[in-house]
């Protein structure tokens, strides 16, 4: 299914052949983002991203930069997390020397030139602002910053206005030289490819790669006593929320029966949450559950945008909800449901290179070992009922609760109020 080879210097390379597909992907993942940071340059990870598009010794301009991808019908992109940041090229199987060049390139040979860091700061400004101006967006940043507070957990990935100002090009150089390196960087070929010839491919491009000792994340630090709301007061035609509970990280055991827990509250239509607050009561468009396990937090969490007359009577439906899960056991055929739905869209999203190279590339950089579908499909057939309840009766208890809104009210009171299961 996949090979792994780690070179002398510390960089991992994995290598999936997919006889069925023409295409190949190409991904580089790097092992720091926001999580990394340290305040006064918070967004360093997400505005070096930005820059390395900016112009290569090589590739001098963003157009020629861009231009190499596009002629020939590829699809590139880069993103940022708060524990990765990755680059990427999607192209025809038969373009990918030219793939490998060009990620290499932009990878190790990105100029930043003094001008673009300054235009650049602009368009990340703005970035902020269109997301600060998407309550569905803006409330998984408030919902972070509730959780978390003021450490790195709890910041917006793409920094603050503030700190976005701050950074400069002898700031992005010294972030390079001490994250980017071989130890923390993972060279990922996923695609109609053969091993062998790829790896060695690899090493011809990315031989030039920095080596030593990356540094670590801080310690996230979590204290939370009593239930807790933040209100975000604006003047909106639905109120947006976001409304859990801390949970799970990557490697706790109950890992998949948290995933699996959260698909039958709210990961499908036929869901538990879609079906009484959409169907049945009628005040919602888009709601929605799921669980996010890092390797240092996590969490479940109900994201909803309900209409302003009714939000109270949607928070009680959700939490209703909560409570249910955590007292009866759900049944053998809605178990088998969730379960048949997770092992589904795993199957169908992996007939594609670009999230071949993500699964396993992802697996391998957080959590130190890879697991085949197979092997995940097992973990999740053996989860019970039982687990399920018990996960439910650990997680959702009143002082773990959160709540994060974005609507026209003045008063967080009228909704911490009701807080409780």
């Amino acid at each position: 299914m996949f090979r792994k080879t780690t070179l002398k210097n510390g960089l991992r390379i994995l290598t999936i052949p997919m006889e069925e597909t023409q295409t190949v992907t190409i991904l580089v993942l790097v092992g720091t983002g926001s999580k990394y940071e340290k305040k006064e340059i918070s967004g360093i990870s997400h505005f070096l991203e930005h820059m390395y598009f900016k112009g290569t010794k090589k590739r001098p301009s963003t157009i020629s930069i861009a231009e190499v991808i596009e002629r020939i019908g590829g699809i590139y992109n880069a993103f940022t997390t708060e524990e990765f940041t990755g680059y990427f090229a999607k192209v025809a199987a038969s373009h990918t020397e030219l793939a490998l060049d060009w990620v290499s390139d932009i990878f190790l040979n990105s100029t930043l030139p003094e001008k673009e860091i300054e235009k650049e700061k602009r368009v990340i400004i703005e970035e902020i602002n269109m997301r600060n101006d998407h309550p569905m967006e803006y409330v998984q940043i408030l919902w972070n910053k509730l959780l978390y507070k003021d450490q790195p957990a709890g910041w917006d990935v793409a920094g603050t206005k503030e700190s976005v100002f701050r950074i400069d090009r002898e700031k992005l150089i010294d972030y390079i030289r001490r994250q980017y390196v071989a130890s923390n960087t993972i060279v990922c070929l996923a695609g109609n490819i053969d091993s062998s010839p790829a790896i060695q491919k690899i090493k011809k491009y990315f031989f030039r790669i920095n080596t030593g000792k990356p540094f670590q994340k801080p310690k996230v630090l979590e204290t939370q006593m009593k239930p807790e709301c933040v209100l975000c007061s604006k003047e909106t035609q639905q109120t947006h929320l976001s409304l859990g509970v801390r949970g799970y990280n990557l490697f706790h055991p109950k890992r998949y029966a948290i995933e699996l827990l959260s698909v039958i509250l709210g990961g499908m239509m036929s869901s538990r949450l879609f079906e009484e607050v959409r169907t049945k009561l009628g005040i919602a468009y888009y709601i929605s559950c799921s669980a996010n396990l890092d390797p240092d937090t996590g969490y479940l969490v109900t994201q909803a945008g309900i209409d302003n007359k009714n939000v109270e009577k949607g928070i009680l439906a959700i939490l209703r909800e909560y409570k249910k899960i955590s007292q009866k056991k759900v049944s053998n055929s809605e178990l088998k449901k969730a379960k048949d739905n997770v092992k589904g869209r795993l199957a169908l999203s992996l007939e594609s290179s670009d999230i071949q190279a993500h699964f396993y590339a992802g697996q391998e950089l957080l959590e130190k070992k890879i697991l085949t579908p197979e092997e995940i499909f097992k973990k999740i057939d053996k989860i019970s009922s039982n687990d399920i309840l018990k996960v439910a009766k650990d997680i959702f208890q009143p002082h773990k609760l959160n709540l994060a809104l974005i609507g026209p009210f003045k008063n967080k009171n009228q909704f911490q109020k009701l807080l409780n299961i």
